[in-house]
């Protein structure tokens, strides 16, 4: 496979399950309804939507002229791709906000590691059409329910507000003066990072970079008045919904369309890769892409590591259905026998394989301990001509013999 690739085995599905039916379950409790769009776009789409000047338009995006001399971009993100549909389907004349939610793969290219792939899966949501701080509180409890819901607890919830067009160009210039008194500190990412992207700054993990962030201007000194309320209302309203959240003065995020409100959701074990669930307020971007001003906000979070997270907690995952019986024959009439009472369990909803192969009747329990199949159907000649089956407990290691009407009955087949 690619470097920064995964194949995604059988055995790693029921993860994969769970947590769709989890976010499933969760976007419908809060009224979101499934949107689904392209693996690629218009290559314009991202450079307007996530900025010219980060490091996922310059450094990462998978690019490439199509047969037609169109540039094309594999999705690096599902946020511009729904404003792209938000905006071409006319959404704006739906009851507003519109609540969207996708399950998508994302292409980056960037260095892997646990829980990053250059091609991952995300799981996201969007609410387009409405500014009031309620509706970010809203998007930020779907998070935190789904956290729950998936049982994962050690996790805590980040907020902080970064502003907008209005204000934070004053912040980021009292951040670059900041850092620019302490340039022959910072790491050479961030010394680029500190003509281009001032924000970025305060998320580098560099040790010495890190430490500077301690005393770093923080942007909620910076707020103009508008973003000051909204700011008070959001911190009233996740208070009164009793969400553990911590204002992190750090927390900013790497697309360039962000306003206002951030928020991230982090193991309390922050161990190898921490931020689980990344999301926040983009009240600009629409109006980046051609339409009228259109606020908006969302989160995405990545299947893969939420997996990691799952699997590193021991959470309890429900294994992925499996056949019930094993169809067992032994002798030459047996076989055309085991095949119709296989398809009979089959169409009726039961599980049911038939044993594979010419195997020996060793062989085929064998087979079906391999398979985790809890019981086996046994036919033989004997059996057929009595109208009998044999039912095999696998992990009892016990058998009877059982009429096959009573068995049929039983099971609903008859």
């Amino acid at each position: 496979a690619p470097r920064g690739t995964a194949d995604h085995l059988p055995e790693e599905q029921k993860y994969w399950r769970y947590i769709e039916s989890k976010a499933v379950e969760v976007a419908g409790l809060f009224g979101y309804g499934r949107i689904d769009t392209p693996a690629f776009e218009d290559s314009n789409l991202f450079i307007r939507s996530v900025g010219e000047g980060t490091d996922i338009v310059e450094k990462e995006m998978y690019t490439f002229e199509d047969r037609g001399g169109d540039s094309v971009t594999l999705r690096p993100e599902g946020t511009a791709p729904v404003c792209r549909a938000y905006l071409e389907h006319g959404m704006h004349n739906l009851p507003q906000p519109v609540r969207m939610y996708y399950f998508c793969p994302v292409f980056r290219y960037e260095r892997p590691q646990a829980g990053r792939f250059r091609q991952h899966h995300q799981f996201g949501v969007e609410a387009l059409g409405d500014a009031d701080p309620s509706v970010d509180a809203e998007v930020i409890e779907v998070a935190w329910e789904l956290m729950g819901r998936l049982g994962l607890r050690d996790v805590q919830l980040l907020v902080n507000s970064i502003g907008d067009s209005e204000c934070r160009p004053v912040y980021i210039e009292r951040l670059r003066d900041y850092y620019s008194g302490h340039h022959d500190r910072l790491c050479d990412d961030c010394k680029d990072r500190l003509g281009r992207n001032p924000l970025r700054l305060l998320d580098c993990k560099v040790e010495t970079c890190h430490a500077l962030g301690d005393e770093a201007p923080q942007s909620t000194d910076y707020l103009c008045d508008d973003c000051r309320e909204h700011w008070g209302k959001l911190s009233g309203y996740l208070d009164a919904m009793a969400l553990p959240y911590v204002v992190d003065h750090r927390l900013v995020r790497g697309l360039d369309y962000y306003t206002r409100t951030v928020f991230e959701i982090q193991p309390l074990d922050v161990g190898g890769q921490s931020t689980i669930v990344g999301g926040g307020r983009y009240d600009g971007l629409i109006t980046e892409l051609g339409g009228r001003p259109t606020p908006g906000i969302g989160f995405a979070t990545g299947i893969e590591r939420l997996a990691l997270n799952l699997k590193r907690g021991d959470v309890p995952v429900p294994d992925e259905p499996s056949p019930r019986y094993l169809v067992a024959n032994v002798g030459e009439n047996a076989r055309t026998a085991a095949l119709e009472l296989a398809v009979r369990l089959r169409r009726t909803g039961v599980g049911a394989i038939l044993s594979s192969g010419t195997r020996g009747l060793r062989g085929q329990m064998r087979q079906a301990n391999a398979l985790n199949i809890p019981y086996a159907l046994i036919l033989g000649d004997d059996e057929i001509e009595k109208g009998e089956v044999v039912v095999r407990d696998m992990a009892a290691s016990t058998q009877e013999s059982r009429p096959l009407a009573d068995f049929l009955a039983e099971t609903g087949l008859n």
